[in-house]
C-alpha cells in the first residue's frame, strides 16, 4: 500500500508541476518579437490627432464662442486678430468747396436800352454783278440823329449767358451829282440834285460761354468766347425831287401818261454767323469793365462785325448805368449788281435793369 500510494503522489506532483511551467512559458514573451511589434503597437494604439489641431509647440487660438440668440456677436480683440499683410489705404478727405461768387449778368435776366451817335456815313457802289459802265459810287448823306439798341439778356448755366441785340439807325440827306450816276437802274445826270435816305438793322443772336478761369470761384476776371448769329439789313432810296416838274411848273409825264418816277430803292442783307472774344473784370461788386469784339466774313465777298467797351455801375438794387463806345461795321456781298458798305463807331450811353438785386 505504501509503495502505490507514494507512487500516485509523485505522478500528481509531477503533472501540477509540468502544467505551472507550460502556462508560465506561453506568458513570458519573445523579446524580440516584443521590440518589432512594439513600435507597430504604439502607433495602432495612439489615437489620430484632430485635423485642426495646431503640432506640439504651437498655440491653438481659443474656440470662438457662439453668443446666444438675439445678442451681437462681438469681434476678438485686435490682438487675436490675424495680423493683414499690408495696410488698406484711407480715403482721401473730400476737396474743400470753393464759394462760386455770381457777378451781375450772370444770375436771372436782364434789360438793356442804350443810345450811340455815329458820324460815319455809308457808300453806295456797283458790283460785280453788274452789266453797265456807268459810275454808281454814292456817298450815302446824313448822319443819324442816335442810334438805338436794345438788348435782352438772360443767365445760361454757370457764368453762361445768352443775349439777343437789336439796332437800327437811319439818316437822309441831298447832293448834287458831279457825273452821271446810276442808282438801282436809275440814272441821275451830272448836276442833278439827289436826296439819299437809308436805314441799317441788325438783329444779333449771341451766347457767351466762359472759358476762363474754371473754377470761378471768388475772380474778378471773366475771358468768354462768343458764338454769335447776325441778320444784317440795309436799305436804300435815292430820288430826284426838283426834276418832276418843267420850267413852267407842270409836271413832267412819261410815254404813258403817268407822273414820271424818278425814285429808286432797295435794300440787301447779310446773315453770318460771328465768333469772338469778351473779356470781364469786375474791381468791386458793384463796378465792371467790359470789352467784347467779335465778326466774320469771307474775303472781296462781305464782312460784319461788332465791338464794344463799356463801365458799368449799378447805382440801385435792379437798375445799372453804362457808358463808353460801340462799333458797328457791315459790307453786303460783292458779287451781286450793288452793294453797300459802312463803318460806324461812337460814345454811348444806356441802362440796364436786372431781374437779381444787389
Amino acid at each position: 500500500m505504501k509503495n502505490p500510494l507514494t507512487g500516485f503522489i509523485c505522478t500528481c506532483l509531477l503533472l501540477v508541476a509540468g502544467a505551472v511551467t507550460g502556462r508560465a512559458q506561453e506568458k513570458k514573451p519573445d523579446p524580440q518579437s516584443a521590440e518589432q511589434a512594439a513600435p507597430a503597437a504604439g502607433a495602432a494604439q495612439q489615437p489620430a490627432a484632430p485635423a485642426d489641431q495646431n503640432p506640439a509647440g504651437q498655440q491653438t487660438p481659443p474656440a470662438q464662442q457662439t453668443p446666444p440668440a438675439g445678442q451681437t456677436p462681438v469681434p476678438p480683440p485686435a490682438a487675436d486678430q490675424a495680423t493683414q499683410s499690408g495696410r488698406v489705404p484711407e480715403a482721401p478727405p473730400p476737396p474743400v468747396k470753393v464759394p462760386d461768387v455770381r457777378r451781375p449778368g450772370e444770375s436771372g435776366f436782364w434789360i438793356g436800352i442804350d443810345g450811340w451817335f455815329p458820324k460815319q456815313t455809308p457808300i453806295f457802289d456797283k458790283g460785280n454783278g453788274s452789266s453797265f459802265t456807268d459810275s454808281s459810287l454814292i456817298a450815302m448823306q446824313g448822319v443819324p440823329k442816335e442810334a438805338e439798341s436794345v438788348e435782352i439778356g438772360a443767365a445760361v448755366g454757370l457764368h453762361n449767358t445768352l443775349k439777343l441785340n437789336y439796332t437800327t439807325f437811319r439818316a437822309s440827306g441831298d447832293f448834287t451829282t458831279p457825273v452821271d450816276v446810276v442808282a438801282w437802274a436809275q440814272t441821275y445826270t451830272a448836276g442833278t440834285y439827289v436826296s439819299t435816305n437809308y436805314q441799317v438793322q441788325s438783329v444779333r443772336l449771341s451766347y457767351e460761354y466762359l472759358t476762363w478761369p474754371y473754377p470761378v470761384g471768388s475772380r474778378k476776371i471773366r475771358l468768354k468766347t462768343l458764338w454769335q448769329v447776325q441778320f444784317t439789313q440795309v436799305a436804300s432810296k435815292f430820288d430826284s425831287p426838283l426834276d418832276y416838274y418843267d420850267s413852267n411848273g407842270n409836271l413832267i409825264l412819261d410815254s404813258s401818261g403817268n407822273p414820271i418816277n424818278l425814285s429808286a430803292g432797295r435794300s440787301k442783307h447779310i446773315f453770318s454767323p460771328m465768333f469772338g472774344l469778351g473779356f470781364s473784370y469786375y474791381p468791386s461788386r458793384h463796378f465792371r469793365v467790359e470789352a467784347e469784339g467779335s465778326g466774320f466774313g469771307l474775303p472781296h465777298h462781305y464782312y460784319v462785325w461788332n465791338g464794344e467797351v463799356s463801365l458799368n455801375l449799378r447805382v440801385t438794387s435792379h437798375f445799372e448805368v453804362r457808358a463808353g463806345g460801340k462799333g458797328f461795321g457791315f459790307k453786303t456781298s460783292t458779287t451781286s449788281d450793288y452793294f453797300l458798305k459802312g463803318n460806324f463807331a461812337a460814345a454811348f450811353f444806356g441802362v440796364r435793369w436786372y431781374s437779381n438785386s444787389e
